[in-house]
């Protein structure tokens, strides 16, 4: 490594400057951390000795788990021996209702049956092993029980081509192409990977062509965001504008796909003046961006192009997933802002999969320990940002047999190439996250709970989520392994805003992107003032019986409505007088139009 690639001396904080000793110790760790992944075998480490010690000093749970192993061998023997005089027998053990590995028939012959069975059983084992010691920390507990797991999966006989009874069907009726096709798909993909390229048929998906195609101008254009406006789709227009604040782990146009499935596109369709943020994929230059330069430079400056654009008019801000922990920042700072040009700016909040509360954040909670976030911190430090693959590589291990084992069986054993999606190719086009930014978010947010507690500043003053006073529409999916639905519900008790709360079917991308016409949708929500907006959240989901459909027509129903709600409580169904639809830009006053939709920055590598 030469001088010139090595960051300036800072502490952890960001403030003391550290000795030169302190940042070898930094360059050290950051240089482990390539070699492990970004995984700190200290947290490791520490988990599996909490655990084995506790372990070792229970000789009551070491019986229990011995009579267990007896129990599981007597099983599988009992098992083998009905199904060698038995062919069908049914199976000694189910696997969990999410596993789908064994769920195809060619599992209950023999002896792939028997293969099922015994990685099952030994699974339930471990499962009993890593849980339930006395005294483990339940962080080091989940940790354990996790890594146990990854190392399990990686010996499920779905995984090898002998004891797959799929792969071995298709290699005797193909002759071994399909090992030949998938030796052919490893090559392929190894060399993409190498090359920084998307992976197979991702070119088929490309922003501006086949994806992101709602007409459009960028009007506005900073450092950090360019803030698109699109085109009116109907004569009259919703008098409140509505500004989108994407996540900027990821590109903007996850809420852009194609023209099927666009939400940006269905709102424009619906009457609504939409306003998109396309934030800049930050490199080691933006090192030291913070939390705050996302706010001011990124929420508010979008605001002020937007109050100039349409003046006079308050505004409905939709935040999602990591954008949406942003906006209700800005919603509790503008909540208390004197300042006349953002006082009373927000006409309402909607937030997509967002938490404001990170005491139960869910599977990611499992990479989250002071250990882990120091060994992150130092990476981070030394390269500026975090990197696009540790951040795809914490996301695919929390659903390794979909998104890790499943592909490679299908591709690389079967020889056959999974269709790419839209949602596919979007999910392949990841962006980087500052080094001091998200240090912040990981301190201040999931190890701290700032924001949620009181604690969170911005340039200096203490905010309060109990701040915001605006209606606000929230949206959490079923099968969210990012922001589970019981930590987004957790808004209900952190504001004193008036909170329509909507759950959809679906994981963190897919339930969003839940287009009308997408089969097998429902979702469940409560207006503010119905009896089953309950504290406890499986109270809340008992209490309402599932809908058929996609959100997106009640939302907009809500957004029109929105005039009407004069007090907690009250609505009505009539709707909002519409007007002509603004001009694009404010030329006069510095607001573009730049040039057209989708921008820049979407296009940066």
């Amino acid at each position: 490594m030469n001088d010139k690639s090595i960051p300036p001396a800072s502490g952890h904080d960001g403030q003391e400057p550290e000795s030169l000793q302190g940042n070898v110790d930094r360059l050290l760790r950051a240089n482990m951390a390539r070699m492990t992944f970004g995984v700190s075998p200290i947290a490791l480490g520490l988990a599996f000795t909490d655990w084995a010690a506790h372990l070792a000093s229970s000789p009551g749970k070491a019986l229990r788990l011995v009579e267990k192993m007896a129990e599981k061998n007597s099983e599988f023997l009992n098992y083998l021996s009905r199904s060698l005089n038995h062919p069908g027998e049914p199976r000694c053990i189910e696997p969990l209702p999410q596993d789908d590995r064994f769920k195809e028939d060619a599992w209950t012959r023999w002896p792939f049956n028997i293969y099922s069975q015994a990685f099952l059983l030994q699974q339930q084992w471990w499962h009993h092993a890593t849980t339930g010691v006395e005294g483990v920390s339940p962080h080091h507990e989940n940790v354990v029980s996790f890594a146990a797991r990854q190392m399990l999966d990686t010996m499920s006989p779905v995984n090898y081509a002998m004891t797959n009874p799929m792969v071995l069907d298709a290699t005797l009726k193909q002759s071994g192409m399909n090992l030949l096709r998938g030796l052919h798909n490893v090559n392929e993909d190894l060399t993409r990977s190498r090359a920084g390229q998307p992976p197979v048929g991702a070119e088929n998906f490309e922003p501006g062509k086949q994806v992101a195609i709602t007409p459009g101008k960028v009007i506005f254009r900073n450092k950090l965001i360019e803030l698109i406006q699109y085109s009116p789709m109907t004569k009259t227009v919703n008098p409140e504008p509505l500004l989108i604040v994407p996540a900027w782990i990821m590109k903007y146009y996850i809420l852009d796909l194609s023209p099927h499935n666009s939400l940006v596109r269905y709102l424009v369709e619906q009457g609504h003046t939409v306003f998109m943020i396309s934030w800049h994929n930050p490199n080691q230059q933006d090192r030291d961006l913070r939390m705050d330069d996302y706010l001011q430079l990124g929420i508010l400056a979008a605001i002020s192009a937007i109050q100039a654009i349409v003046p006079g008019r308050k505004i409905n801000a939709m935040g999602y997933c990591l954008g949406g922990t942003l906006l209700a920042i800005a919603a509790a700072y503008l909540g208390r802002e004197e300042n006349a040009a953002y006082k009373d700016a927000l006409e309402s909040v909607t937030l997509l999969a967002a938490q404001v509360d990170f005491t139960q954040a869910g599977e990611l909670m499992l990479f989250i320990d002071k250990s882990q976030i120091s060994y992150l911190d130092d990476m981070m430090w030394e390269k500026g940002y975090l990197d696009t693959k540790q951040m795809a590589g914490a996301f695919q291990l929390l659903r390794s047999n979909d998104l890790i084992w499943s592909p490679i069986v299908q591709q690389y054993l079967l020889g056959e190439r999974l269709p790419m999606t839209d949602l596919m190719a979007w999910n392949a086009d990841a962006t980087r996250m500052p080094y001091r930014m998200h240090s912040d978010y990981l301190h201040q947010m999931f190890q701290n709970n700032d924001l949620a507690e009181g604690r969170y500043e911005i340039a200096g003053k203490r905010i309060a989520l109990g701040d915001i006073r605006v209606p606000m529409f929230v949206v959490a999916t079923e099968k969210d392994h990012v922001a589970p639905w019981q930590s987004v519900y957790k808004i209900k008790g952190a504001v004193r805003a008036a909170v329509t709360f909507l759950l959809t079917s679906g994981g963190h991308n897919a339930g969003i992107v839940s287009e009308p016409d997408h089969p097998h949708r429902h979702f469940r929500f409560n207006t503010e003032n119905e009896s089953t907006c309950q504290h406890d959240p499986q109270l809340w989901m008992t209490g309402l019986a599932a809908q058929d459909g996609s959100w997106w027509p009640v939302y907009s129903d809500w957004l029109m409505q929105l005039p009407q709600r004069q007090a907690r409580g009250q609505t009505t169904a009539s709707t909002r007088t519409r007007v002509n639809p603004p001009s694009t830009g404010a030329p006069d006053q510095g607001y573009g139009p730049l040039y057209d939709a989708p921008g820049n920055y979407v296009f940066e590598k």
